[in-house]
């Protein structure tokens, strides 16, 4: 985690609180924020969606850098609220915003990555630094920072997201080092978990997306990830008998910089706005033309 005061969180915290408590009165809103009441999630919304990453406090655990989907179904910012209920109200059950039903585990969730070594994933553990860079009502902006050790050489990983009001899905844009110097033409695969082959995958090698389509506590989820077609390298699909290590996967390379950009994110049934698979996947071919 940056280096920061007691002083300096406590700040951060209590605008945080007081922004959406304002932002849930009704007005839809970006937003992100540290959570160090709850294992050190980064946390980051939407009028549309809602993510967690997790940090340093799980590094023990099998979390990693998986991306978890908060399922929200009204417009105005549930990350707080949520947070703050969750000694009298589970968000694992849905008190009529939303809940969190999406499992991740070890696996990369909704746009997660790794290393893409000899035809395997290979991944960092949680977060280690954050840092928020822009939080406004149209637009959230942050950077977690991971770091991990492969073959005898150390990794660095600096993901820059941001999510825009109105979208479906965020932005990510992923620097990437190697023994301290820019790793150019490193292989990355950028993911989502079939839930061990629970979710209907589907791709579109000429508009650069692919994305999976599944049933949760009863509503239907669509998650996806969406490239620069230019910049892909192949489309996988990697099936195994592990829990955990099923994905659909867009494989590319770093460029000159070592940076990798995607965009990720979901349509859950429930918001009554994608219901289908088709929506979903039209949703995902239109917002790809706009790259």
């Amino acid at each position: 985690m940056k280096t920061r005061s007691f002083i300096q969180l406590a700040a951060l915290m209590l605008a945080g609180l007081s922004f959406a408590a304002f932002a849930e009165k009704g007005t839809p809103s970006t937003f992100c924020r540290f959570v160090p009441e709850r294992s050190d999630d980064f946390a980051w919304e939407n009028d549309k969606i809602a993510f967690r990453a997790y940090g340093p406090a799980l590094r023990k655990g099998n979390e990693n850098s998986g991306i978890d989907c908060w399922l929200k179904r009204v417009d105005y910012p549930i990350i707080n609220k949520w947070y703050g209920n969750m000694k009298e109200k589970s968000y694992h059950k849905d008190w009529g915003e939303g809940n969190d039903p999406y499992h991740v585990g070890s696996s990369r969730g909704c746009g997660g990555l790794g290393l893409w070594m000899d035809g395997k994933l290979v991944i960092s553990n949680v977060f280690t630094e954050w840092e928020v860079v822009k939080c406004t009502a149209e637009e959230s902006v942050f950077v977690l920072s991971y770091k991990w050790e492969y073959g005898g050489d150390t990794y660095t990983e600096d993901k820059k997201i941001s999510i825009k009001l109105g979208d479906r899905l965020f932005n990510a844009v992923s620097t990437f080092k190697k023994n301290g110097e820019i790793a150019a033409d490193l292989p990355i695969a950028v993911g989502l978990t079939t839930h061990d082959g629970k979710a209907v995958p589907s791709k579109n090698e000429k508009e650069g997306w692919i994305a999976c389509w599944e049933k949760i506590e009863g509503y239907d989820l669509g998650t996806g990830v969406v490239m620069d077609t230019e910049k892909i390298d192949a489309f996988e699909l990697f099936e195994s008998e592990k829990k955990d290590e099923s994905h659909t996967l867009l494989i590319t390379k770093t460029d000159a910089d070592g940076q990798v950009e995607y965009y990720a994110g979901y349509g859950w049934a429930r918001a009554n706005e994608i219901t289908s698979s088709e929506q979903w996947n039209a949703y995902l071919a239109e917002f790809a033309k706009g790259l």
